[in-house]
């Protein structure tokens, strides 16, 4: 209880910019558990499914691959990819890398959803806090042309207001960028992984064509 209260009395005196801090918090926490449970349900690792594939890929058996792939579950975003290569493989190598290119750029994007508000999120929280503190330097300061007598007392609201804006909004800031970072490492990854497995199969396909 005692914790609370104090937390509740350090938000009191960052002023009234802690209010949007607050709803940044809310959002970046929101956003970087969305994307982590949306990229946690979703199968990002083409590795499981790498040695099966290629085996196909060599024997050329087509339509045996793409039955597979069909039965992979739907949350799979390396089967919904790789099955643009083996349904365009009657058309040629170029037709497959053209239609994986554009599948995998759409299922990334749905990946990424969400990041460029971590990102902006990362200047936008620090630049509110920055504000707070201009905010409450120029209350310190007009505190003290307006008193006869000046003392610390007199000007520490201004001061508390200052500081406390700015932390949280570092606080904020630094919470975004880690979690953006992270989530884009992640993404990062499996764009790696899939582009060297789709460039592998295409290779095999192209190769063994009659």
């Amino acid at each position: 209880m005692s914790n609370s209260w104090n937390l509740m009395q350090y938000f009191d005196m960052g002023g009234i910019f802690m209010w949007p801090l607050l709803v940044f918090s809310i959002f970046t926490v929101g956003i970087f558990l969305e994307r982590f449970i949306y990229l946690t349900i979703h199968e990002l690792n083409p590795n499981k499914i790498r040695n099966h594939l290629l085996d196909l890929s060599y024997s050329r058996s087509i339509d045996e691959a793409k039955r597979y792939l069909d039965q992979l579950k739907s949350r799979n975003i390396s089967g919904r990819i790789l099955k643009e290569v083996f349904k365009n493989a009657p058309y040629g190598e170029h037709r497959m890398e053209k239609a994986v290119e554009a599948e995998g750029q759409e299922q990334v994007r749905k990946l990424e959803n969400g990041f460029n508000f971590l990102s902006a999120l990362t200047s936008i929280a620090p630049l509110t806090g920055f504000l707070g503190t201009v905010s409450g330097m120029i209350g310190a300061f007009r505190s003290i042309a307006e008193a006869s007598e000046v003392n610390a007392q007199l000007v520490a609201n201004g001061i508390y207001e200052a500081l406390m804006t700015t932390v949280f909004g570092l606080i904020i800031a630094i919470i975004a960028l880690v979690g953006y970072n992270l989530l884009a490492h992640r993404v990062d990854t499996f764009t790696a992984e899939i582009n060297k497995l789709s460039s592998d199969i295409i290779g095999i396909l192209s190769t063994n064509e009659d």
